[in-house]
């Protein structure tokens, strides 16, 4: 099945993904994670993106960012792959591809999914076993958005800045919400939305995306057998 067209909307925030080529480490030293992370910062005040949060794996990178023109995002990110594949291929002498393919994408309803995108992407070590809690892993954002540290690749949304008038405050209130678990359906609703190319929202959300991209921006419920009446479909691949 053919990839859909991934939709750009300048201000609006968008979670992204870019794995390694069959699953292989993308990072192998320090190094590498603090070159990637320059990278970005370079590439993202270029091409007029601000980066909300972030976590660098081992084999895959997690951004939530808002572009500010229709063409920042695939600029930003063709940057970031050329610059540090080369790095990283001059570094260990390789040759050849070392992403999967293209980036993955969603936008993401502010109001209601914003903070719940954050702490997915800031809780990824933990989930992975990399860490007992976001704060002991090195490479993500929740340095800054739960510690209060500074991060000169980081610009705060208005959603994250509504948690408090000071930093330390919003710090506070930030690293409260991790006090919850994820909602299940949360997480997968960014799993799916993301690896698809759908809309992460609301109806009238997608309904606004949809206006704006001109493709459906949600996925389509399934028909369900006579036998299956009277049970919720299950939209899971």
């Amino acid at each position: 099945m053919a990839r859909l067209p991934r939709f750009f909307v300048e201000g609006q925030p968008h979670h992204i993904i870019q794995r390694g080529n069959n699953h292989v480490p993308i990072f192998a030293s320090p190094g590498d994670y603090l070159f990637c992370l320059g990278c970005l910062r370079k590439a993202a005040a270029e091409q007029a993106v601000w980066i909300h949060a972030y976590v660098l794996m081992t084999n895959h990178i997690h951004l939530l960012a808002t572009p500010r023109t229709p063409q920042s995002l695939p600029k930003m990110m063709q940057s970031v792959g050329r610059r540090y594949v080369q790095h990283f291929n001059r570094a260990r002498k390789r040759t050849g591809t070392l992403w999967e393919g293209r980036y993955r994408g969603t936008l993401i309803e502010s109001e209601r999914y914003f903070l719940t995108c954050m702490r997915y992407i800031e809780m990824n070590p933990v989930r992975a076993g990399l860490a007992s809690r976001p704060g002991e892993y090195p490479w993500s954002s929740y340095h800054f958005n739960g510690d209060g540290r500074s991060d000169a690749l980081l610009t705060p949304h208005a959603v994250y800045l509504e948690l408090g008038r000071t930093k330390a405050t919003r710090a506070s209130a930030y690293r409260g919400l991790f006090q919850q678990s994820l909602v299940a359906d949360d997480v997968e609703a960014i799993r799916e939305s993301t690896n698809r190319a759908w809309a992460l929202g609301g109806d009238s959300f997608r309904a606004w995306i949809e206006a704006r991209g001109g493709r459906r921006a949600h996925a389509l419920r399934r028909r369900t057998s006579p036998g299956e009446r009277g049970q919720t479909p299950s939209l899971r691949v």
